[in-house]
């Protein structure tokens, strides 16, 4: 999915594109999502892409969404991040490229993952 810098402007909110095109961070505990038990998709705010079942959400106590694994692996890609002197696995969309927080290896459950994720990056439909 390719779009300009202006068209990205025109549909994000100002949050949503310094976090999904900046790369940026929201404040801890300041989502929409940290909190939510509702079940249902969490999807891509910029693409619409399916991201992360509710059922894989659980509560890390870091002040951002937490998942255990993305609804569908593909659904995702992970870089290394070496920004603020840290070395880091940043996740992003892989339909839309989009910023969608960091992977860290301290997780609960068989894989050990921890996918904390920017509540601005997400949508969620309670309705899936």
């Amino acid at each position: 999915m390719t779009k300009t810098e202006d068209e990205w402007r025109e549909q994000l909110s100002p949050e949503q594109y310094e976090v999904l095109r900046r790369k940026g961070t929201e404040a801890p505990f300041t989502g929409k999502y940290v909190y939510n038990k509702d079940t249902g998709m969490y999807r891509c705010a910029g693409c619409g892409a399916d991201l992360f079942r509710s059922d894989t959400k659980f509560e890390s106590g870091t002040g951002w969404p937490s998942f255990t694994e993305p609804a569908i692996a593909e659904a995702v890609e992970t870089h290394t991040d070496t920004s603020h002197g840290m070395v880091r696995t940043e996740v992003l969309c892989r339909r839309c490229g989009g910023h969608l927080g960091h992977v860290f290896p301290d997780g609960p459950g068989p894989n050990g993952l921890r996918y904390c994720i920017n509540s601005c990056s997400l949508e969620f439909d309670p309705s899936t």
